[in-house]
């Protein structure tokens, strides 16, 4: 399938030769595969950074129960409108016709969506439900051992925010100590100042059942763990292969697959790493925060076309 690449890097014709290639390749010979049927480019200087998400299971009920807080589908008056400054984006339609904001997450904690009949299901914990937003899909569990698997639907159009950026710099955690589990044990031993931080955080994210073997990515297909990574379009073009090296991680050196996007994956050699569901894939993700390189492997010739010469 040839897409368009917003990174400006490629074209879609440029992958034909390469994809129908790979698709009929013997494994043993991967390593040549790579090496000798691609550009080896660097984006800006290279420098890369990582982070790590995985896919979390919550448990959740597929009724209301006290105490449990709803999973939201997609809301049908979510749409792609232009503002009264001039701006497109995402917002809804108001009472007099205008285009506005969507609500924030604060708002729809307060029952913005609620008797609307967008309800997936109802989460047993909300700390737990903010965090798989963030990592964009995973599964819940039900009481009769029944799990449904969620992804990524769509976000409200509202700015992410870094909770762990502001445990920081409020010095509540120290620089280096804001881990996911870290933040999550301090939102649960602070819970009433805990969910004025959450509800700081403005975007909100829905979404959908799905019926596959797994997540899927930005490109419709399952994310593989210890293989996809979440890049920004913008500058790396979706399905290109991406070689991280150099890191102070060493767990994320080797050779990955731009399959996904994230809210808060921004900018040039920025870069989020899957590694799976189960303990230790939440350990190595939570933790994650690694600095490295980067480069990012095009068809052979589009490099001299695409990057400016020396």
């Amino acid at each position: 399938m040839v897409r368009n690449d917003t990174s400006g890097l490629t074209q879609g014709d440029d992958w034909r030769a390469v994809c129908a290639q790979a698709a009929s390749l013997d494994p043993s010979f991967a390593p040549g595969f790579f090496y000798y049927g691609f550009d080896w480019v660097k984006v800006g200087d290279g420098r890369a950074f990582a982070t790590g998400y995985y896919e979390p299971e919550i448990e959740g009920s597929r009724t209301p129960q006290p105490g449990y807080v709803p999973i939201y589908r997609l809301p049908p008056d979510l749409v792609r409108c232009t503002k009264a400054d001039g701006t497109t984006g995402r917002g809804r339609i108001d009472e007099t016709g205008a285009c506005v904001l969507y609500f924030t997450r604060a708002e729809i904690d307060d029952g913005a969506l609620a008797g609307k009949g967008l309800e997936l299901a109802w989460a047993k914990d909300p700390v737990a439900l903010f965090f798989l937003e963030i990592q964009g899909s995973g599964r819940i569990r039900f009481d009769d051992g029944s799990t449904m698997e969620i992804g990524y639907a769509g976000q409200n159009g509202r700015d992410y925010v870094a909770i762990g950026r502001l445990l920081r710099e409020r010095a509540i955690l120290p620089p280096g100590g804001a881990s996911m589990q870290a933040i999550q044990d301090w939102i649960r031993a602070n819970p009433d100042q805990g969910r004025e931080l959450m509800r700081e955080n403005l975007s909100y994210v829905f979404f959908k059942p799905l019926n596959g073997p797994g997540p899927l990515g930005a490109l419709n297909v399952p994310v593989t763990p210890r293989t996809t990574v979440a890049a920004d379009p913008n500058y790396t073009p979706l399905g290109a292969p991406i070689y991280l090296s150099n890191a102070d991680r060493r767990e994320i050196d080797g050779l990955w697959v731009a399959q996904d996007t994230g809210g808060a994956i921004k900018g040039p050699n920025r870069f989020d790493t899957f590694w799976g569901a189960g303990p230790d894939a939440v350990t190595i993700a939570g933790g994650m925060s690694a600095s490295g390189d980067a480069l990012i492997l095009l068809p052979k010739g589009v490099a001299a076309r695409a990057l400016p010469q020396p």
